[in-house]
């Protein structure tokens, strides 16, 4: 007879476990029935511990902490403390890369390196094409190489600059604006001889009045040779009978100064380059009118625009000295605007040097060897004379005859040789 109730045996009582095993008489309970298999999760990594450095036990397990867990994803966001900061982020209170790896240092030092080459480039591919552009729109119309009979050459070099009452171009309004008039073909307002030296630079203004002997000439567009004459007439007559190239054989006839370059402008390229630039400062001694010129100034500083620039440099009328002053006043006038054009307002700022460079290239005609070197230093060197450095003259005179200015023959040599041994210029002119 057992001695288990209800004739239960021990191996149905789960051998004292207190379990429901095979054959057992009563139902599982509820759970075992609903649940066949329960499984362990198998642990996962937690990432390490995130102290917030309140002390809150609201961490993530970390020592002293309660294991809450929040429900919040613990990855690390930009803008928030760095498990890993370290130093870099001072600690607990640190930020740094969501990786942990260190905040990486800009290299500063290559960085400059590459921006000073980067405008270093941009600077000279700049300068290059701006080069070629302008050598591309000087107008190298003069041929010296025409020219026969020639001094030979000295130290320094020799420019024969020269203005002219060209209107090509130019509208009947700007004719009327500038005061021009309307006279067919074009000739010489304005010669002067600049040399440029080591022992400074001196320009000489040569009176368009002053008498000369036309030369021996070969015609620069027939080829013909003319033979000397011994004809006498005012200067400017030289150009208008052939020329460029017969004033160039001119004024080296009578004077025995090599010319080396050339360079001409008319009236209307003359009032571009002086706009171009924003206009002309000029302290005039006193003020004058000239109904021929247009010219209305009052004494005092004042900036000369293109049209009043041109009057300037035209009048004549209005002085007793005639055409003396004149060529004292384009000396002037021209060293203010050379001064202008050289100076950082207008090279540095590429609005008004393109602009400048436009108006002069298109209206200036030089000889064909003229480069822009040679452009440049012509007028550094005119720059070097309105700051002092260098001497302004007239053209040495002892009288006149028949109305035209007589050259003083002796200071005229003197002049020449200084120039052609490069000698600082002793001579005075009138």
């Amino acid at each position: 007879m057992s001695d288990w109730p209800d004739g239960r045996s021990d191996r149905q009582s789960g051998g004292g476990r207190g379990g429901y095993g095979r054959g057992s008489g009563s139902a599982r309970p509820e759970g075992a029935r609903v649940m066949r298999q329960v499984r362990r999760p198998v642990p996962q990594q937690q990432p390490p511990a995130y102290d917030d450095g309140y002390g809150d036990g609201y961490g993530d397990g970390g020592p002293g902490q309660s294991g809450y867990d929040s429900g919040y994803n613990t990855g690390q966001v930009y803008g928030q403390p760095s498990r890993a900061g370290g130093d870099a982020g001072g600690g607990q209170g640190g930020y740094g890369p969501p990786s942990g790896r260190p905040a990486r240092t800009p290299n500063w030092r290559k960085r400059i390196k590459w921006t000073a080459i980067t405008l270093v480039t941009v600077l000279v591919v700049t300068s290059v094409v701006t080069y070629f552009w302008a050598d591309s729109k000087l107008n190298r119309d003069v041929d010296l190489a025409k020219v026969i009979d020639r001094p030979a050459g000295g130290d320094g070099t020799n420019y024969l600059i020269v203005g002219t009452d060209s209107r090509e171009g130019m509208s009947a309004e700007e004719k009327k604006k500038l005061h021009t008039g309307s006279a067919e073909g074009k000739r010489t307002d304005t010669m002067m001889i600049l040399h440029v030296g080591d022992n400074g630079d001196t320009l000489v203004s040569l009176p368009r009045d002053s008498n000369v002997t036309i030369p021996s000439f070969k015609g620069a567009e027939s080829g013909k040779l003319y033979p000397n004459t011994g004809r006498q007439t005012k200067l400017n007559a030289a150009y208008a009978e052939d020329g460029p190239e017969l004033l160039v054989r001119t004024v080296e006839f009578n004077t025995g100064l090599h010319i080396d370059h050339y360079a001409e402008i008319g009236f209307g390229g003359f009032a571009g380059i002086v706009d171009a630039v924003g206009g002309v400062e000029m302290n005039l001694k006193q003020g004058f009118k000239d109904k021929w010129s247009g010219a209305d100034f009052e004494a005092g500083k004042q900036t000369l625009d293109g049209q009043q620039a041109l009057a300037y440099v035209r009048t004549r009328h209005a002085f007793a000295a005639s055409d003396l002053q004149r060529t004292k006043n384009q000396q002037a006038f021209l060293a203010a605007l050379a001064h202008k054009v050289a100076s950082p307002t207008t090279l540095m700022n590429p609005f008004r040097l393109y602009p400048t460079l436009g108006s002069g290239l298109d209206s200036l005609v030089v000889d064909k060897d003229m480069s822009l070197w040679n452009l440049a230093s012509m007028f550094m060197a005119m720059k070097s004379v309105s700051g002092g450095d260098g001497t302004s003259m007239n053209m040495p005179t002892a009288g006149s005859v028949g109305g035209n200015l007589l050259w003083d023959k002796a200071k005229v040599k003197q002049l020449v040789e200084q120039f052609n041994q490069d000698e600082k210029v002793t001579v005075s002119g009138s």
